[in-house]
């Protein structure tokens, strides 16, 4: 038998090398275990996980259940409050949630966003009020309030002065049609509050909001 012809490094380097495996499709995917994300054979568990939900995952839009369930997947066997990670996690989407419906069904149709709406319902249930305090009040910076306050203004639905006994101090007050636009919204906007608490009785709505009340002292005051 003659003697097999020595192989080139670059021979010996590809056949130390990990063979990879087949390319996946819905031929021979396993979608238990498979990195893939073909349209069908949906291997990423984010894609099956929407999928199984009859969404698009192109759209990222997940079900409150099925993000519960990859969390609670992800993160079995480690040492966590499970009760107050899902706690904090459902007020962050509730808010979110909340603000994106609300701002498209009342606010949009009149430019207003919800950063704006927050800062003229302060200064209308404070009336004439420091600009820093609005800004506390409101939960932004300073900067953030100055852009805002500004667009209000060309709105002519805030007015800006000088505070009396510093110049420094700036006062914000709604204008006569501040006002007017928010005794008109103000009952819009909580009939869409009453809208999204429409499941739950009257008692889980008060205890929920005892609830939460608690989370917000206990954190601003930490």
């Amino acid at each position: 038998m003659p003697a097999s012809k020595p192989r080139s490094k670059r021979e010996q380097d590809e056949a130390r090398a990990p063979q990879r495996p087949p390319a996946m499709n819905s031929d021979n995917c396993d979608p238990s275990r498979c990195p893939c994300d073909d349209a069908a054979c949906s291997l990423s568990r984010y894609a099956r996980a929407t999928a199984a939900a009859g969404q698009d995952h192109a759209a990222g839009d997940f079900t409150l259940e099925a993000t519960e369930q990859a969390v609670a997947d992800r993160l079995a066997g480690l040492s966590i409050d499970m009760a107050a990670m899902t706690a904090v996690s459902n007020i962050y989407r509730a808010a979110n949630a909340v603000r994106n419906y609300v701002e498209r069904r009342v606010l949009a149709p009149h430019e207003l966003t919800w950063t704006a709406w927050v800062v003229l319902w302060v200064i209308w249930i404070w009336g004439e009020v420091e600009s820093r305090h609005v800004a506390s009040e409101a939960g932004i910076s300073k900067g953030t309030l100055t852009g805002v306050q500004k667009t209000l203004m060309s709105k002519g639905l805030v007015d800006r002065t000088v505070h009396p006994d510093d110049a420094r101090r700036v006062l914000l007050s709604l204008t006569d049609k501040g006002q007017e636009l928010m005794t008109e919204l103000f009952p819009e906007f909580n009939a869409e509050e009453a809208f999204v608490t429409v499941d739950l009785d009257e008692a889980a709505v008060l205890q929920l909001a005892r609830s939460l009340r608690a989370v917000v002292k206990r954190a601003e005051t930490a």
